[in-house]
């Protein structure tokens, strides 16, 4: 029985670190809590694990972001363009990449794709967003978006 217990105890602290948000990442949006994210190995493009952003709930009213952001001073006067590999599975409202400039806080370019969404269950497919960065722009921000239920997977950022 006792090696019953150990099992179970090494079975859940394993789940619980590959549901750990991704190296460099983290979860945003407005309601950050009610999502959780990890790696994937079972959920694989290229022969690759995956990140993935998960609904806790069967029903949200709000939306969760798997996200990072860097500087952009080395991206003033470009365009900059974000493509990545999406698979979903059971979204129920929308789910997309996102991207969004600012200069200081003030945001001067933005794009989620909620005028063209991924929905429902759909394979791995490529996407981007792709936006112009400005003059004097101080940060850019990017991720994976998730309004309301279903999971969502991303690869080859």
């Amino acid at each position: 029985m006792n090696g019953l217990k150990i099992v179970a105890a090494v079975v859940t602290f394993s789940l619980m670190l590959v549901a750990a948000v991704p190296q460099g990442r983290y979860l945003a949006g407005s309601k950050p809590a009610d999502y959780e994210s990890g790696i994937d190995a079972q959920a694989q493009y290229n022969s690759h694990p995956s990140a993935y952003l998960k609904s806790k709930k069967t029903s949200i009213d709000g939306f969760g972001t798997l996200m990072q952001d860097f500087r952009a001073e080395q991206y003033v006067g470009k365009r900059f363009r974000l493509t990545a590999f999406v698979k979903t599975d059971g979204v129920q409202e929308w789910a997309g990449l996102w991207m969004r400039v600012d200069k200081g806080r003030e945001s001067v370019a933005f794009d989620n794709m909620q005028d063209r969404p991924i929905k429902g269950t759909s394979g791995w497919h490529q996407y981007e967003v792709v936006l112009d960065v400005p003059e004097n722009a101080s940060g850019i921000f990017f991720g994976l978006l998730l309004r309301g239920s279903g999971t969502v997977w991303v690869k080859s950022v």
